[in-house]
């Protein structure tokens, strides 16, 4: 079974329906989201790289068929039609690690309507999640303000590829490793991590856990020191580093409790006992609201290692994304239905000084200043160019978090941008709405 089978039976039905009804002239959708989730001031654009590896890859082959058959519970002879059919089109889009707020095209694909629709399901799966999950984990990132994060979040991700997309946009904002080996070999990022309370239960105390952990894991190791009695572990922990002689990178690691006076009471241990170099690294149930209450309280935590919260986004855990049909046969079009009314036309974001974004028609005459943050990244169903880097999503997600209003920053209750609507956007919206509001009316 193909990825072409991962879509809604509707997307193939409608396909089938335009290619027998002979509508195949070029359609284009945009991915927009609507409303940014509560407590964002703002979300990353990710799951762009993957999308594109996909639509390269994209044909229906007779496997596939056979998959349509059985669900709609027809002859493999109807389906014929869709046999061999491969994604052809343009993607225009943000690409990974800008910065985006609502209402804002983060990608459209212009193709023959058959193969716009039939793709619509998949793209959104990799965007939003990718995007959901980037965003939440940006905001880790201003909460650690510099200190380095890690991404444990594999084992509670609602899936191991879930997991591994985590992992990736991790990396995509900043993160400094992931204990997914799977992820970290794929898209080279460094790993990371430390014991589970289980195996120090398994030895007969911690300290012939810690020796026997040092023995076996080469280069810098990490203890776990709250199996038990936390501050007892801290000190056998020093003890046993004190004879191993610590390196560069060693560590200790809190993972329950009152973490900022653990913290303070391990950070004074280690001093005192000439380990000033060892790391105090804080984990369990952490997103950006306990890394921030950490932070400002001044707890003495070099790293933070967030999982379950983050790699599911907790707090919000999905976009109000649509893929909407925006124009078809070189006509505008629109929905008109309540909270869900879309805009006409292909169209352009205009990003100024200070992430001052101005939506307009892809045609129009950009705003003096500004940049363009959609661009084609596939033509004729090939790229336009290589594949992108996690490096080059990094730095423009830099840049574009340095820029970003400092109230669209805020941990708490943090205020996003509002995007501003150019003069012949909003008219040809207008104009668009009062036709279709005719043909609704008329019956047509």
């Amino acid at each position: 079974m193909s990825q072409v089978t991962a879509t809604d039976l509707y997307e193939v039905t409608m396909a089938l329906s335009y290619v027998r009804e002979d509508m195949r002239a070029p359609a284009t959708f945009g991915l927009s989201v609507r409303d940014l989730p509560p407590g964002r001031g703002f979300l990353v654009a990710a799951g762009l790289e993957p999308a594109l590896d996909h639509l390269s890859r994209f044909r229906v082959g007779g496997g596939d068929l056979q998959h349509f058959a059985e669900a709609l519970r027809c002859p493999v002879a109807d389906l014929e039609p869709l046999h061999g059919l491969s994604f052809d089109g343009q993607v225009r889009a943000v690409p990974e690690g800008r910065i985006v707020f609502a209402g804002e095209p983060l990608l459209e694909v212009t193709a023959p309507l058959p193969q716009a629709q039939l793709v619509e399901t998949y793209l959104l799966s990799l965007v939003c999640h990718q995007t959901t999950v980037a965003s939440k984990a940006a905001r880790c990132v201003l909460a650690a303000a510099g200190r380095p994060l890690v991404d444990f979040s594999l084992r509670r991700a609602h899936g191991p590829e879930a997991g591994m997309q985590a992992a990736r946009v991790c990396a995509l904002v900043g993160f400094a490793g992931t204990s997914n080996l799977a992820a970290a070999n794929r898209y080279g990022i460094p790993a990371s991590g430390t014991m589970a309370h289980s195996y120090v239960e398994a030895f007969g105390s911690e300290e012939q856990a810690f020796r026997a952990f040092a023995r076996t894991r080469p280069g810098p190791v990490t203890f776990l020191v709250d199996t038990y009695d936390t501050d007892r572990g801290v000190a056998t922990a020093a003890r046993v580093l004190k004879d191993l002689g610590p390196g560069p990178g060693c560590g200790i690691r809190l993972d329950s409790g009152d973490l900022f006076a653990l913290a303070r009471r391990a950070r004074t241990a280690l001093d005192e006992a000439g380990l000033r170099d060892v790391q105090v690294i804080a984990s369990g149930g952490l997103d950006e609201y306990g890394v921030d209450a950490l932070v400002r309280a001044g707890a003495p935590i070099d790293v933070y290692a967030v999982g379950t919260k983050v790699g599911t986004a907790a707090d919000a855990p999905y976009l109000d994304a649509a893929y909407e049909l925006v124009e078809y046969a070189g006509q505008p079009v629109m929905r008109l239905s309540s909270a869900k009314v879309t805009a006409p036309g292909r169209k352009q974001v205009h990003r100024g000084p200070g992430l001052r974004d101005v939506i307009g028609l892809a045609n129009e005459e950009p705003p003096e200043g500004t940049e363009a943050l959609l661009r084609t990244v596939m033509r004729g169903g090939l790229r336009t160019e290589p594949p992108d880097t996690l490096d080059a999503a990094r730095a423009r997600f830099e840049a574009d978090l340095a820029a970003l209003p400092e109230e669209a920053r805020r941990i708490d209750r943090p205020v996003a941008p509002v995007p501003v609507v150019t003069t012949r956007l909003s008219a040809l919206t207008t104009v668009v709405r009062h036709r279709t509001e005719a043909r609704t009316r008329a019956g047509r």
